[in-house]
C-alpha cells in the first residue's frame, strides 16, 4: 500500500516536493513513483498555486532556463521566464522535483532512484 500524501513520516528522507499540474501524466507518474516506495511527497499544483519566484530561480540557476522549458522558445530569458510560466505553466518540462538541494525537470526516474539508493545505502 503506497504512503498517503503528507500522512506518513519518512525515515531519514528530506522533504520531496513535486511541482506540476494535476492533469499531467508525467506529474502523476512522479508522485506515484515516490508513493509506491512509501516516500511522503509534497505536491504543488501550479494551476492552483503558481511557482514562487525564488523557487523558479533555484531551478533556473541549477538546471538552466532551456532545461525547464518544454518548448523551443529562445525568446524566453531568465527575466521573462517567471511571467511566461505564471501565465502558462504547461510550458515547463514537468514535473519539477526537489529533493533537499537537488533538482530535476521532467520525468527522471534514474536520478530519483539514485536519490533513494543513497538514502538506503
Amino acid at each position: 500500500m503506497p504512503a498517503p500524501l503528507g500522512k506518513t513520516p519518512t525515515k531519514k528522507m528530506p522533504k520531496i516536493e513535486v511541482f506540476g499540474l494535476g492533469d499531467s501524466q508525467a506529474t502523476r507518474g512522479a508522485v506515484r513513483f515516490f508513493r509506491e516506495r512509501r516516500i511522503v511527497v509534497s505536491f504543488v499544483d501550479l494551476r492552483k498555486k503558481p511557482i514562487e519566484a525564488a523557487e523558479l530561480r533555484r531551478f533556473v540557476s541549477r538546471l538552466g532556463a532551456s532545461a525547464l522549458l518544454d518548448v523551443a522558445d529562445r525568446a524566453a530569458t531568465e527575466g521573462g521566464l517567471l511571467a511566461l510560466v505564471r501565465s502558462d505553466p504547461r510550458l515547463l518540462r514537468l514535473p519539477l522535483v526537489r529533493y533537499g538541494d537537488e533538482l530535476t525537470a521532467g520525468p527522471d526516474e534514474t536520478t530519483w532512484t539514485a536519490w533513494l539508493a543513497r538514502r538506503n545505502g
